[in-house]
C-alpha cells in the first residue's frame, strides 16, 4: 500500500524562493504524516503563468530547485514527483536538445535518486504562451516505486487519452498529473482524470496549485481516483495536503473482476 499525497501549495508568480520553500515544507509535512510519495504541482517554482520569467528562471535538471527537492526527498525518506519546472535543455545533463526550454517533471526515490524524467507532451496554447516558449517532450516516463509502476503526465495531457493508454500498456498502475489548472474549467478538471482512471483501470493522482494571477486563478481541487474512478480524496481551492492509499494489487483485482482491459481490441 502506498500513501500518495498531492501537495496543493500556494504558487506565486515569479517568487521562486518562496514557492520552493513552500514545496519543501509540504514535502516535510507530508512525510511527517506518513506519505510514501508526494506529488508537487506544475511549474511550482516559477508559476505557470509567469511566462515573462520562464527564460531567466529556467534551470537544468541539477539546478537549485530540483537539488533542493532531491535533498528533501532524501532527508525525509519519501518519494517526490517534482511537479515540473522550466528546464533549460542545453544546460541539462541529459537534455534531448542543445537549446530551448521544456516543462519538465522529475521523479525522485526515497534516497533522492532520479528515477524518471518527463517533459510535457501536449503544450497548452489556449490563452497561454506555453506553445510559443517551450519544446514538447517525446518520451513516455514510467518508473517502479513502492510496488507501483508510476506513469508521469502533466496538466493539459489529461485531454489526450491515448497518452494514458500508452502508459497503461507500459504497466502503469498509478499515473500522477502535476497541474496548473485554472478557473473556469472546473467540470473538465473533475471529469478528465476520473475518465482516465476508469478507462485504464488504474489510479490517477492530480496535484494542482493554489493561487491567483493577472487574468488567471488556479482552481485547486487536487484529487486521487482509484481504478473504478472513485474519488478517494480531494480538496477545495485552498492550499492542502490531499492524501489517499493506493494499492498496486487492487489494479490487477479490478481488471480481473471487470475485464475491460482484457476485452479491448488493439486491431481496430
Amino acid at each position: 500500500m502506498t500513501r500518495v499525497v498531492c501537495a496543493q501549495i500556494r504558487v506565486e508568480n515569479a517568487d521562486v524562493t518562496g514557492n520552493v520553500a513552500r514545496a519543501v515544507a509540504a514535502v516535510e509535512d507530508a512525510a511527517a504524516e506518513g506519505a510514501d510519495l508526494v506529488v508537487l504541482p506544475e511549474i511550482f517554482n516559477v508559476g505557470y503563468f509567469a511566462f515573462d520569467s520562464y527564460d531567466r528562471a529556467a534551470e537544468p535538471l541539477d539546478g537549485p530547485t530540483l537539488t533542493r527537492v532531491r535533498e528533501a526527498a532524501a532527508e525525509n525518506d519519501v518519494g517526490v514527483l517534482a511537479g515540473s519546472i522550466v528546464e533549460d535543455l542545453a544546460a541539462s545533463d541529459e537534455g534531448p536538445a542543445d537549446e530551448g526550454l521544456a516543462n519538465t517533471s522529475v521523479l525522485f526515490d526515497r534516497a533522492g535518486e532520479r528515477l524518471a524524467v518527463y517533459r510535457k507532451h501536449h503544450l497548452f496554447g489556449y490563452g497561454s504562451a506555453e506553445t510559443e516558449l517551450l519544446t514538447p517532450g517525446e518520451d513516455l516516463a514510467v518508473a517502479e516505486f513502492d510496488g507501483h509502476t508510476v506513469g508521469m503526465t502533466t496538466c493539459y495531457d489529461l485531454r489526450f487519452p491515448e497518452l494514458y493508454r500508452a502508459l497503461a500498456e507500459r504497466g502503469a498502475t498509478l499515473v500522477c498529473v502535476p497541474s496548473a489548472w485554472p478557473y473556469p474549467r472546473v467540470e473538465h478538471w473533475k471529469l478528465l482524470p476520473k475518465a482516465r482512471a476508469v478507462e485504464n483501470q488504474l489510479y490517477v493522482a492530480t496535484a494542482n496549485g493554489s493561487g491567483s494571477y493577472e487574468g488567471a486563478e488556479l482552481l485547486g481541487r487536487s484529487s486521487v481516483y482509484d481504478p473504478w474512478g472513485t474519488t478517494l480524496a480531494s480538496s477545495d481551492d485552498d492550499p492542502a495536503l490531499v492524501a489517499a492509499e493506493a494499492d498496486p494489487e487492487r489494479v490487477a483485482a479490478v481488471r480481473e473482476e471487470f475485464p475491460a482491459w482484457r476485452d479491448r481490441r488493439g486491431d481496430v
